[in-house]
């Protein structure tokens, strides 16, 4: 598949003296460089890295955990102002926003030399890319600096913070800008630029994350309404490298082991199998497993399909596409954790092996019990690489967001269903038409639609970043992330006529589990912590307030 060139060797380990990253580029000066079309493009192409927009790390949320960390800082309660995750994202949103104003500032050096088109459309990526990290800082953050030009050292001391409102007009008004300047699309060696449908996408996320629900509900639709966007096939080969040309992507960052942008072998073998060499680390939650619900459409606790014995029974299909399902061949080697299960067929061996998944005889083996299979293939533990591109935005993000946005402004309509059913349809593998294929959302009520949705999303999207965001919008994590996680207990206390779980988990109105009921049968893991007063936004970093003592900071930190 062709990609988007990244041309990153001129403008890789950049430095600056100040975390602001006022003089960023490593060229000789501003003076001299974006002087033709070569070197706009080199100044675009290198923020096309996944450090300038991952979404948010999934162990911030109650979708994930890893074993060796016990918690991080977001669900441990301890971040503080010298968090390192906290001054890296900092710093990476204005490192871009620092190089994007240095481009507008500089750009027109390059007008004699450059078609008009093309310098046009160079800015508006520029002006979009920009927009992002400060709808990236206002969502984690609330008032921040606003840097629209270069600014000099001497200047930055007296820089302020700026209201978030004021801000977000701006990011909406540049967003605009880029949609109505970049194409809608583009020729195949170039399909992971930034498109018309990549401004609409990061407006009507901004606006959902923020509040505003009609512009939402506005930006969302006309990302449908442009045609070019459809839902992948098949959910699970979405995830893959067969999915990285699918139709359904409208931001993802390309990443490819020969371009040295992959991740390496300790990630890889966190996440996969013991059996097939890896470390069975990072691990999906009991809670996410039980989010899922059955195939008549209703919850766990709800639902007589559903079978604590046999939990991947009767489920909604992306359980089994996002969770490797308990006795089935993974990466060469059946999966099952169960205690007594000491060995395991391998196909890949062709023959009986010792069942390292079991912590019967791997201690450290998952303490979930639960394994990834969303995104890894057979090339994980071959390569110990592992280079899929990094989905951003995708299409059934925002058929959810206008859905969401209609639903919050009281527009209750077919529109609102259709949304929701056409992403429900597809992991099932039907049209949205076949309702009786899948089970369809039917209910015109606010309440119960809205529960839908939020199941919804916490189902299409784990392991994709947009969890903690939405434990955040939702003034639920105070709630669910002060919960403990849980897990398997050790083997010689495991009640075998209960594994691999106890019961049906109640579930409550916010999709939150509730696992104090089942005594020693399941064991905790590790203790959450979330402080309301102050959590829901992060620390500005210390590092900064301390080079302008201007700068405020948001309270109880």
């Amino acid at each position: 598949m062709k990609k988007l060139t990244l041309i990153l060797s001129l403008l890789t380990g950049l430095t600056a003296c100040h975390t602001l990253d006022l003089n960023p580029l490593s060229e000789a000066s501003t003076g001299t460089f974006y002087s033709n079309q070569t070197e706009l493009e080199l100044a675009v192409n290198d923020l096309y890295r996944l450090a300038f927009w991952g979404n948010d790390n999934e162990l911030f949320s109650d979708n994930e955990w890893h074993r060796g960390q016990l918690t991080n800082a977001v669900i441990g309660g301890t971040m503080t102002a010298d968090d390192a995750a906290v001054q890296t994202y900092w710093l990476n949103c204005y490192k871009a926003i620092a190089r994007a104003n240095s481009f507008l500032a500089n750009k027109d050096k390059a007008a004699a030399n450059t078609p008009a088109a093309i310098l046009l459309r160079l800015e508006a990526e520029m002006r979009l890319i920009r927009a992002y990290q400060y709808a990236r800082l206002v969502t984690h953050f609330g008032d921040v600096p606003f840097l629209t030009t270069p600014i000099t050292l001497e200047e930055s001391y007296g820089i302020t913070r700026t209201a978030s409102e004021e801000l977000l007009t701006f990011v909406f008004q540049e967003l605009d800008f880029a949609a109505s300047n970049l194409p809608v699309s583009y020729a195949a060696a170039e399909t992971k630029r930034l498109t018309k449908g990549a401004a609409l996408a990061i407006k009507a996320r901004t606006a959902l994350y923020t509040g505003k629900w009609q512009l939402a509900k506005e930006a969302s639709d006309a990302v449908i309404k442009l045609n070019v966007y459809t839902l992948h096939s098949s959910y699970a080969q979405l995830f893959v490298k067969a999915g990285e040309s699918s139709k359904e992507l409208i931001i993802s960052v390309p990443r490819e082991e020969k371009q040295q942008v992959f991740s390496t072998a300790g990630y890889v073998q966190d996440n996969i199998s013991r059996n097939a060499g890896g470390f069975g680390a990072q691990l999906p939650t009991r809670e996410m497993i039980d989010a899922y619900e059955c195939i008549d459409g209703k919850p766990i606790d709800e639902s007589k399909l559903y079978e604590p014995t046999a939990p991947f029974k009767n489920r909604d299909p992306r359980l089994t596409a996002t969770v490797v399902e308990f006795n089935t061949q993974w990466l060469g080697y059946n999966y099952t954790p169960h205690p007594d299960s000491l060995t395991v067929f391998s196909s890949k061996e062709n023959k009986k092996v010792t069942n390292k998944d079991t912590r019967a005889v791997a201690a450290f083996a998952s303490f979930t019990g639960f394994l990834w299979k969303k995104g890894i293939d057979q090339t994980w533990p071959d390569r110990l690489v592992e280079d899929n591109d990094a989905i951003i935005i995708r299409y059934a993000e925002m058929l959810l967001t206008y859905a969401e946005a209609k639903i919050e402004l009281g527009e209750l309509d077919e529109t609102v269903l259709n949304a929701i059913n056409q992403v429900r349809a597809r992991a099932y593998g039907v049209a949205v038409d076949q309702t009786g294929a899948y089970p369809a959302v039917a209910v015109m009520n606010a309440t119960a639609l809205r529960q839908a949705l939020r199941r919804e999303r916490r189902v299409e999207f784990p392991r994709e970043g947009l969890r903690y965001m939405d434990l955040i919008r939702w003034k639920l994590a105070e709630k669910v992330l002060s919960k403990p996680v849980v897990g398997l207990p050790d083997p010689a206390a495991q009640n075998r006529a209960k594994w691999p779980f106890p019961g049906v988990t109640p579930i409550d109105n916010d999709g939150v589990a509730d696992y104090s009921g089942f005594g020693t049968d399941v064991k905790v893991l590790a203790q959450r912590n979330f402080d309301k007063s102050r959590q829901y936004l992060w620390p500005i970093p210390g590092v900064e307030r301390r080079v302008n003592t201007g700068i405020t900071q948001n309270s109880g930190y």
